[in-house]
């Protein structure tokens, strides 16, 4: 089994540039206030307006894309397992 990871958006500090939705539009979309959503992701649990999901190895190489195009680096990643940052 391979690796799992965690990806969030601190979606308070999003300023709307769309360069996740432009390398990966089935996963981010620019919706009414000018931010974007996270699509099928869920409120984390402490953090208010943090939104995370689980993903595996091999999603992992999109979701990198969309975390390093991002302007104001509000995309991070996690290795579930260790807690390593790995964006």
């Amino acid at each position: 089994m391979g690796k799992k990871y965690i990806v969030q958006l601190d979606r308070e500090n999003c300023i709307g540039a769309a360069a996740c939705v432009a390398v990966q539009p089935d996963q981010w979309k620019i919706v009414d206030d000018g931010k974007v959503d996270f699509l099928n992701s869920k409120p984390h649990e402490k953090l208010k307006s943090w939104f995370e999901k689980e993903i595996d190895e091999s999603e992992l190489a999109k979701f990198k894309d969309a975390a390093e195009v991002c302007p104001v680096n509000v995309i991070h990643i996690i290795e579930k397992d260790t807690g390593k940052k790995i964006i």
